[in-house]
């Protein structure tokens, strides 16, 4: 028993980093090729990263470039707070820890990457974020969308789906 509950878990998790990579990036991605600047997918240890033709943007384009990404993660985390009482109904375990896993993902990674995180790791989206929106602004609006986010799971999408793993004990 113990161990499918870890198979899950850990199904989970590699489902949350794919669901992940292909909502941010696929966002950058679209955008890219809407704008005829996508050069490139370039694949790198765990994730992927899309290149683009820089030199063709504005730094309006190469701002809203790499805002999409986190705005399309935010609204898929959004989206699936209402959906988890349909997909707490499911019959399938893997599917509701998958879900579970994608739900934290998509609210919080962005979030705490551009809140906090970013000047750790050399700047990322937050490089371009930063020529529409100043830096301290975008910060500070992460920062409150990280705590939106965290008290959107604790109080809607933990109860939901702590009450669906509990009646399958």
């Amino acid at each position: 028993m113990k161990n499918t509950k870890t198979i899950r878990q850990y199904l989970g998790i590699l489902a949350a980093i794919v669901a992940y990579f292909l909502v941010h990036e696929g966002a950058h991605m679209i955008y890219a090729l809407c704008i005829g600047v996508f050069k490139n997918v370039r694949f790198m240890g765990i994730g992927m990263q899309i290149e683009v033709m820089s030199e063709l943007m504005s730094d309006t384009q190469i701002g809203v470039f790499c805002l999409v990404g986190a705005l399309a993660t935010l609204i898929v985390g959004w989206a699936l707070i209402p959906l988890s009482k349909h997909i707490c109904k499911s019959e399938s375990k893997i599917f509701k820890s998958c879900m579970y896993y994608v739900s934290i993902a998509m609210l919080l990674i962005d979030p705490l990457y551009l809140s906090v995180l970013y000047s750790l790791f050399g700047g990322g989206d937050m490089n371009g974020i930063s020529l529409i929106i100043p830096e301290l602004a975008a910060r500070i609006s992460f920062a409150l969308l990280l705590v939106l986010n965290a008290v959107l799971f604790w109080k809607l999408l933990l109860p939901v789906y702590k009450k669906a793993f509990e009646s399958e004990q």
